[in-house]
């Protein structure tokens, strides 16, 4: 299996000098690097309060003259708030300045504030996402394009930026709700899986993209991605000291601000005990536990597991020693799987 790293909003505002933060993505990404991980992948919101966050095209842009082949992916690029035209030229330029290591992961996004400061409406996101994914293919492969829809409209234009990837990079799509699922089955792009869904709820939804993707006559992809919320230490009890207070502030916060939407299940799992939710949907222990939960999403058919190893209250040198802990203990067998 292959193992991500995951960049969310986790920096606590005024918490450090952004020109620190910044110093400290460089540390982390190299030493991610340095410990094996296969992908590098950064997350998207505007006003994310309480938190303060760079944005990805920039960061990953600069993340791609580092040395080295990593994988750089959006995780997730909160489509359906921008022109799917500028996203598309973005993405190939991105692409060449990697030389072919973009991946394009999409999401809903599920924070009304940002709606507002966009001009949308939610109830719009997931027609605006299938719309955008659409114009963007033509974009990275046709010579002139022409495309009225519901929110967007171009006229004979010639797109000026093609993907280094042929035909295009790598799409990741990411679902948590079953309307979701269905939505990314239909496209037939990549299914990223978000990390709040317990392993049960899992296995029922690839079972709905499987039955989607061949109801509508996509071939089944060769990768599928988890992300998930991770601490590993010496013990379980390591883990969970070391953990709790940055998984408390991280999930109060999703709470206030609706990641659950309407889903009943993720509703429970969002708003209820934190201890369930550990129990059920982080990947949490010693090394030789966390491998033994990262096995069963191998068994379900993922191929990449993307982990955060970061959250609210930690400092730099703790951050780094658990990328180093991961690195030594846990991905060369990882790579086993």
């Amino acid at each position: 299996m292959r193992a991500g790293y995951q960049v969310g909003h986790v920096v606590l505002r005024d918490s450090i000098d952004h020109q620190q933060q910044w110093q400290d993505h460089l540390a982390q990404f190299r030493a991610v690097r340095d410990a094996g991980f296969d992908a590098y992948c950064f997350g998207h919101h505007f006003l994310i309060d309480p938190f303060q966050h760079f944005q990805p095209w920039t960061v990953l842009a600069r993340m791609a003259a580092e040395p080295g082949n990593i994988t750089l992916a959006t995780s997730v690029l909160l489509l359906p708030l921008l022109n799917p035209v500028e996203v598309a030229e973005q993405a190939a330029t991105l692409d060449h300045i990697s030389e072919g290591r973009l991946v394009l992961g999409v999401g809903l996004g599920y924070r009304a504030e940002e709606c507002e400061a966009f001009g949308i409406k939610m109830s719009e996101r997931g027609a605006r996402i299938s719309e955008a994914m659409q114009l963007i293919r033509r974009l990275w492969t046709e010579n002139e394009v022409t495309h009225h829809g519901r929110y967007y409209h171009i006229t004979g234009a010639m797109p000026t930026a093609r993907p280094y990837q042929k035909p295009y990079p790598k799409v990741w799509q990411a679902a948590m709700s079953n309307p979701a699922i269905r939505r990314v089955g239909r496209t037939g792009d990549i299914l990223y899986v978000g990390p709040a869904q317990g392993n049960e709820a899992i296995r029922k939804q690839v079972d709905l993209y499987h039955a989607t993707l061949e109801k509508n006559g996509h071939p089944m992809p060769e990768e599928m991605v988890i992300v998930r919320e991770f601490f590993c230490a010496g013990t379980h009890e390591e883990a969970i000291r070391k953990s709790r207070a940055g998984f408390e502030t991280k999930y109060r916060v999703y709470a206030e601000q609706g990641l659950h939407g309407s889903d009943d299940e993720l509703t429970r799992k969002v708003t209820g005990d934190l201890e369930t939710l550990m129990d059920d949907t982080f990947v949490l222990g010693s090394p030789e536990e966390c491998l033994e939960q990262i096995s069963e999403y191998k068994k379900m058919g993922f191929t990449d597991v993307v982990i955060r190893l970061f959250y609210p209250g930690m400092s730099q040198n703790e951050a780094l020693e658990h990328i180093d802990l991961v690195g030594r203990e846990l991905i060369p067998e990882m790579h086993r799987l």
